[in-house]
């Protein structure tokens, strides 16, 4: 892991994220220090489509939160400064998680925003290297080092979709629990809901990964914060099992935001 930095932005995001799970300090500053090396206008080459672009991104972000977590865990006390911490460095443009999330990989939407707002002035990194269409199965590909996180894979443009579509369906058939004429969804359901297109959005996303909706009000289960640093998955891409223990649920109705 140690050896030479050299690569694409893909590839070399990769292998930081591959470095921290191998807890390979000299790999992590190396390839670190080749990304905040790039050129913009080679990590814009480098990341010319959505799929390059999502790939790099959830993998420099679960890198990058692993790394804050392991630097300094009482920070995670602190949840949004914890979120807004210089995390990593890329073409020379020092990045925070809620950049990397809500502003590259929601394309600039605000993380308070329910997924209906947009960013009137990002900035002209995030315009450049944001993706063009929010993909929300990203949702179940993020790791903030929570208990209610999914678990990190190593996320590959070559095989993406194939890998969202596995790490969805494994998180959504260890976390959606039925009750009688309710579904229990994850919380990101209401956080980000316009991701999802809205209520109808939400329940159309959830049959087509295999979660039937029909006859079921939707409630959003409680977000377990605990600290949970490591979720790795044994292979890749993501598996489906258990994530973190089956606490009580707090129930939220899912609905517009005009309806709140």
């Amino acid at each position: 892991m140690s050896g030479d930095p050299g690569g694409s932005a893909g590839d070399l995001a990769r292998r930081l994220l591959l470095a921290v799970r191998a807890a390979d300090d000299v790999a992590m500053q190396t390839v670190s220090t080749a990304l905040a090396g790039l050129s913009e206008d080679s990590l814009a080459a480098d990341l010319p489509d959505d799929k390059s672009r999502i790939a790099a991104w959830l993998n420099l972000y679960n890198a990058a939160a692993q790394r804050l977590v392991a630097d300094a865990p009482d920070g995670y006390g602190q949840r949004t400064r914890f979120f807004r911490r210089p995390a990593i460095t890329v073409a020379g443009t020092t990045l925070r998680l809620d950049t990397i999330e809500h502003g590259l990989l929601r394309r600039s939407r605000p993380k308070l925003g329910l997924g209906w707002i947009t960013h009137p002035w990002p900035s002209a990194f995030e315009r450049r290297l944001r993706v063009e269409r929010v993909d929300p199965r990203i949702h179940f590909a993020l790791n903030c080092a929570a208990a209610s996180c999914p678990p990190i894979a190593a996320y590959d443009p070559a095989r993406l979709d194939g890998q969202l579509e596995l790490a969805t369906r494994g998180y959504l058939a260890s976390t959606v629990r039925r009750q009688t004429g309710r579904l229990l969804v994850p919380r990101v359901f209401l956080w980000f809901a316009g991701d999802f297109g809205g209520p109808a959005g939400i329940r159309r996303f959830l049959d087509r990964h295999g979660i039937e909706t029909e006859g079921c009000r939707l409630r959003a289960s409680a977000w377990d914060w605990t600290l949970a640093p490591g979720a790795w998955v044994p292979t890749e891409p993501a598996s489906a099992q258990p994530l973190g223990p089956d606490a009580p649920v707090v129930v939220a109705d899912v609905r517009q935001p005009t309806d709140r």
